[in-house]
């Protein structure tokens, strides 16, 4: 594995020696993506990375795309001395910063991002840097798919300062002149200008040159598996279970965790619908919205928390590697009990929060080296992502995805009952949270966070850590009473489909078979039967044929219910799931209509 198995103090691998990554390609293929994604990767193995866009230092020299010469972007001729004075000036100024990095800062690895399309400026760089002891590599992006380009235009069109304010249809037609532009001077990569990695479509395919050594392989199987696709990752703790602060009971969901399970499921569909709102006002028309893929630790809390996802339909995947950290000795103990019974491990801890180990426990290091394989797996996902699991689960996965450095893992604060949503952008990613549930098992008499675990509190952890440490928490926007709402109306649809549910049952009953050789009771004869069907009569939604597209679940022409891979674990466990009033209730109603279907 090789999740941070080498942080040091000065944030430098010794045997991997000082990196510059030089990107390369034409406008709109996704180099800046590439470059944020990279430098989250590496700075999450605890290398100190940065990017440094020459387009971002040339905005920040000269503003937006107005105030830049009409001439700064031509190809076709000459540029006046002027603009070529201007464009060395932006360029030497922005790769003498890139050196204060290495020689001042203690940086390793610098992600050069600009199009260098030019033979030319390519071997000055390349001779620049190598001459003062820097390892040179290019990573080129190359894509000939359109639907990408175009994709990659509205996202740039959406994030870049360029074209702030701009029309959407203009800003577009302005980017593809700058692509049409660039084109006809453009030159690829070749083996004799050195080291090289060129990416095809994305992560389609991938070509590689004399790479050479740990640090630079780990990136080429990093880029094996991104995208560029737009996506949206939600993450969710699991619900209140009968037994909390316990790591070996694995206990089962108390009622008020089952009541927070519905809640869930609703807040995660409005806030679905209101991102899809929100993007249709800014203009992002999307051909279709994605699907919504839910993925759980093994541990009972948290995949019956998505069992109101499995009811709708919608496709949940265990993950045993997402099981919360192991506390070890502490297991049960409150921070006073840890600190009384084991001061000297706890007085190491706090001097090293993220790196120190327990007796018998696991380090945040520890549980970062078992989530790569996750990590891996969450790049390579197109779909839109939910992820409900454990504190010190989702601590990690957003501190990757917002670019922490490892140190400031334990710090993250999550509440359950908050809905976090990351969108990766071309310009990093956007990061939102929102609340939606207030009941039991979100915190205590003072107000603090209640975990699962002790050892996931953070309780203390601040005050050895930087201020930067991120507070979902305390950032959360209130979406209560939407996904009350949300639920209201899921319950109604519910009640509905149960109804037609029933009148289909009463049909099968009391209709005989074609030829007249086998006939049910008459309803005259079952009298609960009669009175169902004077219900059903009632209902102008009798045998209505039911999907659930709007809410990008599972859609089927029939009436069977959809149920995982896992169901029969979770309605079969022994009655172990019964102490739940909604939740017992879920489980019967599924069992009870799947074994109807089955007569």
């Amino acid at each position: 594995m090789a999740a941070p198995l080498y942080v040091t103090q000065s944030g430098r691998l010794f045997h991997a020696g000082l990196i510059l990554i030089v990107t390369v390609g034409l406008p709109a293929r996704g180099k800046t993506h590439i470059s944020r994604a990279l430098e989250r990767y590496l700075r999450w193995l605890g290398v100190k990375t940065r990017v440094y866009s020459l387009g971002d230092y040339r905005r920040k020299v000269l503003g937006g795309a107005e105030n830049v010469p009409p001439d700064y972007f031509q190809t076709k001729s000459p540029r006046s001395e002027a603009t070529n004075a201007l464009r060395r000036r932006i360029k030497n100024e922005i790769e003498d910063q890139i050196m204060d990095f290495y020689t001042v800062q203690g940086g390793q690895v610098v992600i050069y991002d600009a199009n260098n399309g030019n033979v030319k400026n390519r071997k000055d760089c390349y001779q620049k840097f190598e001459s003062k002891g820097v390892h040179v590599i290019f990573l080129e992006s190359i894509c000939d798919q359109e639907e990408i380009i175009t994709t990659n235009i509205r996202s740039v069109k959406l994030s870049s300062p360029d074209y702030a304010g701009w029309d959407a249809d203009r800003a577009v037609a302005d980017y593809w002149s700058r692509i049409r532009d660039q084109e006809q001077v453009y030159d690829t990569v070749t083996a004799d200008e050195g080291p090289f990695i060129k990416v095809m479509n994305v992560g389609e395919r991938i070509e590689v040159n004399k790479i050479e050594g740990y640090l630079q392989t780990r990136c080429c199987f990093f880029l094996m598996n991104i995208h560029t696709k737009p996506r949206t990752i939600y993450f969710a703790r699991s619900g209140q279970s009968l037994i909390e602060h316990s790591y070996k009971a694995d206990s089962d969901l108390s009622p008020a965790g089952w009541e927070y399970s519905e809640r869930m499921k609703a807040a995660v569909v409005a806030r679905r619908k209101a991102l899809k709102e929100e993007k249709k006002a800014a203009g992002e028309a999307a051909a279709h919205e994605n699907p919504l893929l839910i993925w759980t630790s093994a541990r009972r809390r948290a995949y019956h928390t998505a069992w109101p996802f499995v009811h709708a339909g919608y496709k949940v995947v265990q993950k045993p590697i997402m099981s919360e950290i192991n506390p070890g000795v502490w297991d049960g103990l409150s921070t006073g009990e840890a600190m009384e019974m084991y001061p000297d491990e706890w007085d190491r801890f706090l001097s090293d929060p993220y790196a120190h180990r327990a007796p018998r426990a696991e380090s945040y290091h520890d549980l970062s080296v078992r989530l790569e394989p996750a990590i891996f797996e969450l790049e390579r996902c197109q779909d839109d992502l939910l992820i409900i699991g454990h504190a010190s689960v989702i601590r990690c996965l957003l501190a990757y995805l917002v670019g922490l450095p490892p140190n400031e893992v334990p710090a993250v604060e999550i509440a359950r009952g908050d809905l976090v949503e990351v969108t990766p952008a071309s310009y990093g990613v956007i990061s939102r949270a929102f609340h939606f549930w207030s009941g039991e098992g979100r915190g205590d008499a003072s107000g603090e966070n209640l975990y699962e675990n002790f050892a996931e509190s953070t309780s203390g952890k601040g005050s050895v850590l930087p201020d930067s440490g991120v507070n979902f928490a305390a950032d959360a926007f209130n979406m209560e009473k939407e996904a009350v709402e949300e639920e209201k109306i899921e319950k109604e649809e519910q009640t509905k489909r149960s109804r037609s549910l029933k009148g289909k049952i009463i049909n099968r009953l009391t209709s005989s078979s074609k030829d007249g050789t086998r006939s049910a009771p008459h309803p005259m004869n079952l009298p609960h039967l009669k009175e169902l069907q004077n219900e059903e009569n009632k209902n102008d939604e009798t045998n209505s044929e039911h999907n659930y597209d709007d809410q990008g679940a599972y859609s089927s022409g029939n009436d069977d219910e959809v149920l995982s891979e896992n169901d029969g674990d979770i309605i079969g466990n022994n009655g172990a799931n019964d102490q739940g009033k909604e939740g017992g209730s879920l489980r019967a109603r599924a069992t009870k209509n799947v074994g109807f279907l089955c007569q």
